[in-house]
């Protein structure tokens, strides 16, 4: 899930092709975003704004899994240290090579 604080655009898409599956889809209380590209442009616009602007990193934590799911809880909190500033809760479903298929964020 380090994608999220990956500053290369190349290893930053190199990493969500590893998690997702070609047609995995996120669905937020903003929207949805299908496919690799999508995940991208999603996920750049994020760490744009969260990471390099702000100096806030991702991390998960308290993560469950069940079969072909998990569920997390995705934390955002400052890269210097202090409380966390943001979560949200994942709960994923996976394809049969463990990637990410369904990931739905509340």
């Amino acid at each position: 899930m380090c994608v999220w604080n990956e500053a290369d655009a190349q290893r930053r898409f190199k990493s969500i092709t590893e998690v997702w599956t070609e047609d995995g889809v996120q669905y937020t209380p903003e929207g949805e975003y299908r496919g690799h590209q999508a995940l991208q442009e999603r996920i750049s616009t994020n760490y744009e704004t969260f990471v390099k602007t702000q100096g806030l990193l991702f991390r998960a934590g308290d993560v469950q899994e069940h079969h072909d799911a998990v569920k997390l809880i995705w934390e955002m909190f400052p890269a210097r240290g202090g409380e966390v500033t943001g979560s949200v809760l994942l709960f994923l479903l996976l394809s049969d090579d463990g990637r990410v298929r369904l990931d739905y964020q509340f």
